[in-house]
């Protein structure tokens, strides 16, 4: 085989293993709240020698199709709390969770509204609707729909760039404007 001059595209983020401080509760909010189905976990701890108990969970992928894991849970129960704010200090910026369409993204943000999640931010980006909340670990989690590819395909960075901020309580919390949306293009 010839010496690749460059490296392999791929194909997306497979998955993404996550350290928690208590495995009951990280399952109640990523199943309850988030909609996530365990899939499977260690049985008699870790394989690699790590010994933490470890639970798998997947999205639905069309029509009920699972996956042998999205994201995956760590136990380790000397993690260091939230601050006060929520807040945990972490190499994980947040996680973001797509939803196939807007209604179902919409269904989303009522469920956690009346069940009392706290939204902490809520974005117009220029290739997304965003609801920031916080899991009861502190991660940030992003939950999202992606709006048409025609409308930031065209100038990837500027759409990055975009940044309208909403409301984040009340009725107005649960709003999502479909008219005036721009359309970057780099012209």
């Amino acid at each position: 085989m010839d010496r690749p001059s460059a490296p392999s595209r791929p194909s997306g983020l497979n998955h993404l293993v996550i350290n928690v401080r208590d495995m009951e509760e990280t399952h109640r909010f990523w199943t309850e709240m988030l909609g996530f189905r365990q899939v499977g976990q260690f049985g008699s701890g870790d394989p690699s020698g790590l010994q933490r108990k470890m639970r798998f969970y997947s999205a639905d992928h069309g029509q009920g199709q699972l996956t042998h894991h999205d994201i995956a849970f760590c136990e380790v129960p000397s993690l260091p709390a939230p601050a006060g704010d929520g807040t945990l200090v972490s190499a994980i910026g947040h996680i973001a969770i797509a939803f196939p369409n807007r209604e179902a993204w919409l269904r989303q943000l009522a469920y956690l509204q009346s069940r009392g999640v706290k939204f902490e931010r809520r974005v117009e980006h220029g290739m997304t609707h965003s609801l920031y909340i916080r899991d009861p670990n502190g991660y940030s989690v992003e939950l999202l729909y992606e709006l048409p590819r025609e409308m930031w395909e065209g100038d990837i960075n500027g759409a990055l760039n975009h940044y309208v901020a909403l409301p984040t309580e009340g009725p107005a919390a649960l709003e999502d404007r479909t008219e005036g949306i721009p359309v970057f293009t780099g012209a």
